[in-house]
């Protein structure tokens, strides 16, 4: 018997989908019921595509036409808001959001609501660490609630992968209001235990609705090719044959920046989506995939929750996730209204130490806390993370962590106070038994990855088991249950030549630093802006470190270096009798490949007419070498006029701008009266900071100086 509720529930459903002839799929009427009716708190497991966002629009209606308050959606990320806000204008419904991006609304906001004009406010959960918004806004709301919705609700569960810290103040905000408010946790991506930490979180008395998580349309496949070259090439040759438009995942921005140039140069429409890209660039990238005016959009994990494009034709994974959830999260976007999507698993020789890292820096260390909390008690007056960062060789996302995790323990012995963080006199306990737990459960998760990447088996069934989602049958779609591959396996050797070919020449831009850190070169009398003639020029950089170009040779040059050992500078000595070029542990071809690149892509104005060199106390003879080898080709003297004056740690391993720029204060000293006035070469092997000398050289009379360097690190590079 259908009620006249459930009638006017299919009407709005309708209305939102504008088709005429929809229907509630299985469980969609039974959770809006349960929130109507009977006032419960429910967690909502279903695939992406399912409607969750369409039961807590029906039901905030016909709340709403009950007389109750608005509903409050709690959401992870401010697109994901955009795109709510939009889905619910269609559904009927006023929607506004409070966010760090539109402050000057927040005010009018606020009265709309006190005036019963607003149907639903979005948040994001950090919010609710503010004492402004807690005081302004919840205390306000608190009992005028009509339901309250946590969306991607397994951000509350440090058990997963995309574990929010402020997800966890939504426990305390849910215990202080009334009892009878209905409460809607959903997510598409949560094993057992996960769900089950969700309902540790947010209180007893959650029943769960859990549907199949299969994707009937989607034709999963995992091919194993080990380099990128390899990689590329594939994509290449098959993308143009591909259905529609669709997402190729890599796990780095450098890699999605490199992969979505060398589409293009092979004829493909793509285009790269990253986390740091400015918003209305991402928004105007994704409404390109939207309107398939895209081929393919290659991008990070940033392009997750929240994406919706419901024929997509394909999802293809560059490089190996970390975990199944992530995979599934990401690979269920394709195939949502269409018959047949792909989703393909390429795996390659980087993936388990990109994975490693992505696992190490996962929870914040328990000597990072450490340090954390020391140096707020020495600063009792407070700091901010940039400010910890000048104590700390930290990065600021790990300071930041680091705080976050502390903040939303009870109790918690940090609390932030006017922008300043400061340490309460409550004592820290690590949770040692936890972090052995999460270890042991992320390398767990890695070695689940490996075995789905091998596995002869139904690939559907397989990922649904692991989110604990019961499948009866194989999916009798995947490449392992038609009994062959859905799409080749192989590549035109040919055009993997090419594509390391494309990497050779790939060299990455270095960036002029325009600013000193504070005081970490104070030493010098260095503040503030750095005066235009004190900066160095556009650098260039060939290659980035351990890349499928020319990165293998890179790495094998300076190893050699450190096998030579005492014998070093006999070798060389030999090698410049035998061969009449200045001698270098660095392969000749790099030699060329400088030289080619100085020339002809790089093309330096005004053009050098001098060469130097950054000294090493450790490797005396390495870039002298090379620089002198780049010197004689380019037919320009070189002047070795800088001196290394005390040993400093490896810039690699300064973890922030202000410890990479203090590390070499006062390290080096340039001889003035053998600097030349024209501009110069300044070449280094490595990149690790983009901090040189180059103030020295210009205050001791030198022209415009151009850096040059044989790679950078990932962190540097920037294409």
């Amino acid at each position: 018997m259908v009620t006249e509720t459930k009638q006017r529930a299919l009407v709005l459903l309708r209305q939102a989908l504008a088709n005429p002839a929809a229907d509630f799929r299985d469980d969609q009427w039974e959770a809006i019921e349960a929130l109507l009716e009977r006032g419960e708190r429910l967690r909502v497991v279903q695939r992406t595509g399912w409607g969750k966002s369409l039961v807590y629009f029906i039901a905030t209606r016909l709340l709403r036409e009950r007389g109750a308050g608005p509903t409050l959606i709690i959401s992870p990320l401010l697109a994901l808001m955009r795109n709510q806000v939009a889905a619910a204008r269609q559904a009927g419904l006023t929607a506004q959001t409070i966010n760090s991006s539109n402050r000057e609304e927040h005010q009018s906001i606020m009265s709309r609501i006190r005036a019963n004009k607003v149907d639903l406010l979005l948040i994001s959960p950090e919010r609710l660490a503010g004492d402004s918004f807690q005081g302004r806004v919840l205390t306000s709301l608190a009992h005028r609630i009509g339901l309250l919705v946590v969306d991607e609700a397994h951000c509350i569960s440090d058990w997963g992968h995309d574990f929010r810290p402020d997800y966890q103040r939504i426990g305390h905000m849910l215990r202080a209001l009334p009892p009878n408010i209905p409460v809607l946790a959903t997510t598409a991506t949560a094993n057992n235990r996960v769900v089950d930490d969700v309902c540790t979180q947010l209180g007893p008395n959650m029943r769960l609705v859990r549907g199949s998580l299969a994707r009937e349309t989607l034709h999963l496949q995992n091919i194993r090719l080990g380099s990128p070259a390899a990689r590329m090439a594939w994509l290449a040759e098959q993308i143009p044959r591909l259905p529609g438009a669709g997402i190729i995942y890599t796990l780095t921005t450098a890699d999605a920046r490199q992969l979505a140039r060398w589409l293009r140069s092979k004829g493909i429409h793509a285009a790269a989506y990253w986390g740091a890209l400015a918003s209305d660039r991402r928004e105007s990238l994704k409404q390109q995939l939207l309107n398939n005016e895209l081929k393919a959009l290659v991008a990070t994990s940033a392009l997750g929750m929240g994406f919706d494009k419901p024929d997509l034709g394909f999802v293809i994974h560059f490089q190996r996730p970390s975990s199944l959830i992530h995979y599934y999260q990401q690979v269920g976007r394709a195939g949502r209204s269409i018959d047949r999507a792909y989703g393909v698993l390429l795996s390659g020789n980087e993936d388990q130490e990109i994975a490693e890292y992505f696992m190490r820096s996962a929870v914040p260390l328990e000597a990072h806390i450490y340090e954390v909390l020391d140096a707020l008690v020495i600063m009792d007056h407070g700091a901010t993370p940039a400010m910890l960062e000048q104590r700390l060789n930290l990065t600021k996302s790990e300071i930041e962590k680091v705080l976050k995790s502390l903040a939303v323990r009870s109790p918690a012995p940090v609390s932030r106070r006017g922008g300043h963080w400061y340490r309460d006199p409550v004592p820290y306990e690590p949770d040692h038994t936890k972090i052995e737990q999460l270890t042991k459960i992320r390398m767990a998760e890695q070695a689940k990855m490996l075995e789905y990447l091998d596995s002869r088996a139904c690939l559907m069934r397989f990922l649904a088991h692991e989110l604990d989602s019961p499948e009866a049958a194989p999916c009798g779609r995947c490449a392992a249950c038609d009994r062959g591959s859905l799409l080749p396996e192989r590549y035109m050797p040919a055009l993997a030549n090419k594509a390391v070919q494309f990497l050779r020449q790939n060299d990455q831009h270095i960036v002029p630093r325009t600013a000193w850190p504070v005081d970490a070169l104070a030493a010098h009398g260095w503040h503030g802006p750095i005066p235009a003639e004190l900066q160095a020029r556009p650098g260039r950089a060939l290659c980035r470190w351990g890349d499928d170009g020319w990165g293998a040779l890179v790495r094998q040059g300076k190893a050699k270096d450190t096998r030579l050992g005492l014998f070093g500078p006999f070798a060389r000595l030999i090698k410049q009798w035998l061969t009449g070029r200045y001698p270098t542990d660095f392969d000749e071809r790099l030699v060329a490949a400088v030289i080619d690149l100085v020339r002809h892509r790089w093309q330096p104005e005004p053009f050098p007419s001098w060469v130097t060199c950054i000294p090493s106390l450790k490797h005396p003879t390495l870039v002298p070498g090379f620089a002198r080898r780049i010197a004689q080709e380019l037919r320009l003297p070189f002047v070795p006029c800088a001196q290394k004056l005390c040993a400093t740690a490896p810039q690699k391993t300064m973890q922030n701008t202000y410890q990479q720029a203090h590390n070499l204060a006062n390290a080096f000293a340039v001889e003035a009266r053998v600097i030349r006035s024209g501009p110069v070469l300044l070449v280094d092997d490595m990149v690790d900071s983009g901090w040189t000398f180059t103030a020295h050289l210009r205050g001791a009379g030198s022209g415009a100086v151009f850096p040059l360097a044989l790679a950078v690190t990932t962190r540097t590079g920037n294409g």
